[in-house]
């Protein structure tokens, strides 16, 4: 019986948005709103107390579906802009909805220069356990061409903020692949992460979302952006210098020392439950992902009409001899769903847990989805087997143990051409 032990709680305001962002976020400006040289954060803001209290109202209305939170993650958005008591708040709500493990794993995402020493001793004081820093690049220029707002100085004040705080498990975010970016940059900004000893460092490749002001920006033969043959050289650099110094590459984007894996971020990739909260914010639960809506009227509305029972009318679809209370306030395991054949579930389940270096118990997969269905799925990975992509135990395409895993770096770095084959059978 899987039940959710995870929350991610969403915090969509910024001061601004950065330029490949397409977060469901709230600019609230960067301009001093008093002679103190204050600018816009929870303390002062009208419209951040508002979304608390509408945050805290969706909280107290979902039902618990049984176990204690083990892992809670406050992401963005810009969660540091709240104030301590808010997030105060909204961590007891959880522990008196749910209930909370003592060693419950509590990260906060912060960017620089958006808190100072007794904001973040209060964070610290309230139960955040684990912070994610803002960081991606540490040069000046691809920090004003991402249309970051803090610079390198505050990067490491905000460092040595967190330390003297008392955290111990830090995590730094980095970018590759921004435009005029070299490889000579990006090796320096590894190398400097490295320098300051965190816990954790996660390396995304920058994706062109539509809608974006990156998106109307650069185009395709028109642009600054390093080729793919650059970015590809990135990832490997990324590899060879983490892994060199220490830190564990667990998963496709993601690197920590030894005992220091995020366990929340586990919980996707694992295709585990978890609920999720706030604007635009996605729950899965009793194998359907649903969505807020994301932008903030929209998502008040929907809070006020209760809209979480949009989730209980789906959960009856699976389960129609429930009713709309009990679909409410149950929680189907999945022991409980279809044992037919699910190609859908397959296919998810493949996606984010071959993004893990442990990749995927094999015997596991033919107990929930068939022999024959993951015989087929072999088969289609063979081609990258000879590639050296993927590596599985049984060259006859009918394993039933061992594990199903991506190679590294190659098998990380084109795992999205695995992906898309993966996509093409099932399709077929």
């Amino acid at each position: 019986m899987t039940l959710p032990r995870s929350a991610y709680v969403h915090i969509p305001f910024c001061r601004r948005r950065c330029f490949y962002c397409d977060f469901p976020i709230a600019v609230v400006g960067d301009k001093p709103v008093n002679k103190a040289g204050d600018r816009i954060n929870g303390s002062n803001s009208g419209t951040i107390a508002h979304y608390v209290e509408v945050l805290c109202q969706e909280i107290q209305q979902f039902p618990s579906l049984g176990g204690s939170l083990e892992t809670v993650f406050f992401g963005g958005g810009t969660p540091s802009l709240l104030s301590p008591e808010q997030l105060q708040r909204i961590l007891n709500l959880l522990d008196h909805q749910f209930g909370m493990t003592s060693n419950a794993e509590i990260s906060m995402e912060v960017d620089p220069a958006t808190f100072d020493a007794p904001q973040i001793q209060a964070y610290r004081a309230a139960g955040v356990n684990r912070v994610s820093l803002g960081v991606q690049a540490f040069q000046r220029e691809l920090l004003q061409i991402a249309g970051r707002s803090h610079t390198v100085a505050d990067i490491h004040d905000a460092i040595q903020l967190v330390r003297d705080a008392g955290f111990t498990n830090i995590s730094l975010d980095l970018i590759s692949g921004l435009p005029h970016q070299t490889l000579d940059q990006w090796e320096a900004s590894l190398n400097m992460a490295i320098a300051l000893q965190p816990t954790h460092i996660s390396c995304y490749d920058l994706t062109i979302e539509t809608g974006t002001p990156f998106s109307k920006q650069y185009r395709s033969g028109l642009t600054p952006l390093p080729s793919d043959e650059t970015t590809a050289d990135m990832y490997r650099a990324a590899q060879r210098l983490l892994t060199r110094n220490g830190f564990e590459h667990y998963e496709i984007s993601n690197y920590a020392q030894p005992g220091y894996q995020c366990q929340h971020n586990r919980v996707y990739w694992q295709n585990q439950p978890f609920y999720g909260f706030g604007m635009g914010a996605t729950s899965y639960l009793a194998g359907i992902r649903f969505a807020r809506p994301r932008k903030t009227w929209e998502y008040y509305e929907w809070v006020n009409r209760r809209g979480w029972n949009d989730w209980a009318l789906k959960k009856e679809k699976h389960d129609p001899n429930s009713s709309p209370e009990e679909a409410s306030s149950q929680l189907p395991v999945p022991s409980a769903l279809p044992s037919t054949f699910n190609s859908d579930l397959l296919l998810d389940t493949l996606m984010v847990g071959l993004r893990l270096a442990e990749g995927l118990d094999i015997a596991a997969l033919v107990n929930q989805f068939g022999e024959p269905a993951i015989a087929q799925v072999c088969k289609c990975l063979q081609p990258f087997v000879q590639k050296g992509w993927i590596t599985f135990p049984s060259q006859d395409h009918n394993p039933v143990s061992g594990r199903l895993r991506l190679t590294d770096p190659e098998g990380f770095l084109f795992s999205n051409v695995i992906l898309v084959a993966l996509f093409e059978m099932f399709e077929n």
